[in-house]
């Protein structure tokens, strides 16, 4: 059986990025403990406050970022933290080799109906540079040194990748320990599965419009297939599912503000979950260059997002 600190080992991880890794994953227990117990734990319901993105925070939104903030601060190796949680960076140690980005709990809509969410996460460099100032942190994702992401479902799952293939590990309830269950996942080129919030189908451009229009036609359409549509309101669960068994991911440009490519944040989660993707072997695209090819201008940029199987994705980015 062996534990994510073997594969660390086995993949010669810096012992620095170790540390940094493990901070985060000390915290997502945590996390995972407290969703676990519900009701009970006084986490459900909102918190009666916006975050920076003039969203309305949920209670365990607001503790699962103080979790992870204080874990990471505590970390020797941090220099210093983004939350999408947070309006700006959050210096830690200043002789810190890494910067960690984090969305505390994707998907916490659905914390209330006890639904999947999950904690992503992606480390950079801090190349010696003031943590203190958002500059530092508008690294491309080329750059990233880890993501991931903690599920939390009927089990407790680490997606992870230190740019050497992606592996999942399980949280076993018993050691607390994250066991190694899958090796090298890889995304199936080809898929007849799509993911997209159809509610804003009348807000999207023509050429999404009409590519969805297209899987919908089936066998009897241009594709020549028949889809089934998923949408779990969470990125952990749809990449995940992909991950899994192939898909395409979208969450494209609308008209509904139209100075905002997008809904999804670059570095909180287009960088993360495209490194991700890219390592088992899909692509991910914000419509016209790899997500990962954006040079950010901000913390909380925002971007449009298709990302899956290989050959899906670029059926989509022919339209």
């Amino acid at each position: 059986m062996q534990t994510v600190e073997h594969i660390f080992e086995k993949n010669q991880t810096p012992k620095p990025l170790v540390l940094a890794i493990n901070a985060v994953l000390e915290a997502s227990k945590e996390i995972a403990f407290l969703l676990q117990k519900g009701a009970m734990s006084g986490i459900l319901g909102s918190a009666e406050q916006e975050n920076v993105q003039g969203e309305t925070q949920k209670k365990l939104d607001v503790i699962s970022n103080d979790l992870l903030k204080d874990i990471l601060k505590a970390c020797p190796v941090v220099a210093g933290i983004a939350s999408e949680e947070e309006d700006l960076p959050v210096p830690a140690n200043k002789d810190g080799e890494f910067l960690v980005i984090f969305d505390p709990l994707d998907g916490s809509s659905n914390i209330d109906i006890n639904v999947t969410v999950g904690t992503i996460f992606s480390i950079l460099p801090s190349n010696g540079n003031d943590a203190s100032q958002e500059s530092t942190y508008l690294q491309s994702g080329r750059e990233q040194l880890a993501a991931g992401y903690v599920l939390y479902g009927p089990s407790t799952l680490l997606v992870m990748t230190t740019g050497q293939g992606v592996d999942v590990f399980t949280l076993d309830p018993e050691t607390q320990e994250f066991v190694l269950t899958e090796s090298q996942s890889t995304i199936t080129p080809t898929t007849q599965e799509f993911a997209i919030n159809m509610s804003n189908q009348r807000f999207w451009a023509e050429s999404i419009q009409n590519y969805v229009g297209d899987l919908l036609q089936g066998e009897e359409g241009k594709l020549g297939k028949r889809y089934n549509m998923r949408w779990v309101a969470a990125m952990v669960a749809e990449v995940h599912r992909i991950i899994n068994r192939g898909g395409i991911f979208m969450y494209p440009w609308d008209s509904r503000e139209p100075a905002k490519p997008g809904k999804l944040r670059l570095m909180y989660e287009g960088n993360p979950m495209s490194m991700l993707v890219e390592q088992a072997g899909g692509l991910s695209s914000n419509g016209k260059i790899a997500i990962m090819d954006v040079v950010p201008e901000h913390i909380h940029q925002r971007v449009p997002v298709i990302l899956g199987s290989k050959q899906e994705v670029e059926t989509a980015l022919k339209y």
